[in-house]
């Protein structure tokens, strides 16, 4: 406390929080099929991401779904951030070349804590979404990361 002043000083408050953010479309419809509409919206998510002073470090997906390596601002909550990327791209993929008048991203979505140190590993997995679903379905993906993190989920809602 600065005492001639009455002034309390206040450090600097600092946070480096590192989230993989899943979410489908509504009822996972492959609205994302077209190479050139995925690409566009992955593009989409990041510069929606950066709009919130957030840090997009990648995004990835496939037909039906897709994931985010975002650094979330200190200042930001994360219902705030994925509303806002959600709002935002629905709205252009509504009007988009290419994609539906009826695109609509499901209700929910997930979050997962990283490590600093595991960013490089999460980053890769979302860059090789395409070869990753060659093998493995959205909710079959979906299961297991939530088994990952030790997270249980309710089959009768988690698929909106």
């Amino acid at each position: 406390m600065n005492q001639s002043l009455g002034v309390f000083a206040m450090s600097q408050s600092l946070a480096q929080v590192w989230l993989h953010i899943v979410f489908s479309t509504k009822v996972r419809r492959p609205f994302l099929q077209d190479d050139a509409v995925r690409d566009e919206m992955f593009r989409m998510l990041a510069y929606r991401v950066k709009e919130a002073k957030c840090f997009s470090a990648s995004v990835g997906g496939h037909f039906d779904h897709v994931h985010l390596l975002v650094g979330l601002a200190r200042t930001v909550t994360i219902a705030h951030l994925v509303e806002h990327i959600k709002t935002e791209t629905s709205q252009w993929a509504k009007t988009a070349k290419n994609c539906s008048s009826r695109f609509s991203w499901q209700a929910g979505c997930a979050a997962f804590s990283v490590s600093h140190s595991q960013r490089g590993v999460v980053d890769k997995y979302i860059r090789n979404q395409g070869q990753h679903h060659q093998r493995l379905g959205f909710k079959d993906e979906f299961r297991a990361i939530c088994k990952r993190h030790e997270i249980e989920i309710d089959e009768r809602y988690v698929w909106d």
